[in-house]
């Protein structure tokens, strides 16, 4: 095959291509730029909760509480109560900091309630999950993890920790969107977070080499034109 026509078939059949992705390219695009990072985030979904003062001399002494081996105590308040997070090689867990009775692993009625309290926007629970494996909208969390959904716009999601009560993450459709066309802006379809794997450097080395021919194929033009002017008389 002669170098025009294989530059123009590279050319040709690489633009076929690059034009797919790029569609995705602009799509996604246009979509994360639309939406505010702030809205995508979900931070309206979820409120902290304030601390409550606390009597300290109700409450059980750290030590009294953590079991042999554990790395760190925390006090916290959780629904108005006292609590301590006792973190050890094994996790972490809750303990009530008047009592000393454990609390975890968190049932469904304790979760609800911590969801509620979270929860900034107006609607009720539509249901409560307990997640053995973290999902994909949660990757590189611990799990498990419970899932409660809210009625409201985009099906907002909480998700709660059952060993420390603390909310793990808000999720809602937009995110989930995001988390999509990220996926086909980044062409990681696995983990979605390598901005540097193989079909991203493939696809970016055609697009390099689309353009060579590109511009092979204009100058080789170019020159055809002068060729062919015919002579002044």
């Amino acid at each position: 095959m002669r170098l025009p026509a294989l530059a123009r078939t590279s050319h040709k059949w690489l633009g076929l291509l690059l034009a797919i992705q790029a569609v995705f390219w602009t799509a996604g695009g246009l979509y994360m730029t639309a939406v505010h990072i702030d809205i995508i985030h979900g931070d309206r979904l979820a409120r902290s909760i304030p601390a409550t003062p606390l009597d300290l001399s109700s409450l059980k002494e750290p030590g009294a509480v953590a079991a042999s081996g554990a790395e760190t105590v925390r006090l916290e308040t959780q629904l108005g109560r006292p609590v301590y997070v006792v973190g050890g090689p094994g996790g972490s867990r809750l303990v009530d900091a008047q009592s000393g009775a454990q609390l975890s692993p968190l049932g469904e009625a304790a979760v609800r309630a911590r969801a509620t309290a979270h929860f900034a926007e107006q609607g009720r629970i539509v249901s409560a999950e307990l997640l053995r494996e973290a999902p994909g909208e949660l990757r590189g969390r611990p799990a498990p993890l419970w899932r409660v959904q809210f009625e409201g716009a985009w099906k907002p999601s909480l998700y709660i920790s059952p060993q420390t009560g603390e909310l793990m993450a808000q999720r809602h459709d937009l995110w989930r969107t995001f988390d999509f066309v990220w996926m086909l802006h980044v062409m990681d379809y696995e983990t979605r977070d390598n901005v540097n794997n193989i079909l991203l450097r493939i696809t970016t080395w055609m697009a390099f080499v689309s353009s060579l021919t590109g511009a092979w194929l204009l100058f080789y033009s170019f020159r055809r034109r002068r060729r062919a002017r015919p002579a002044k008389a």
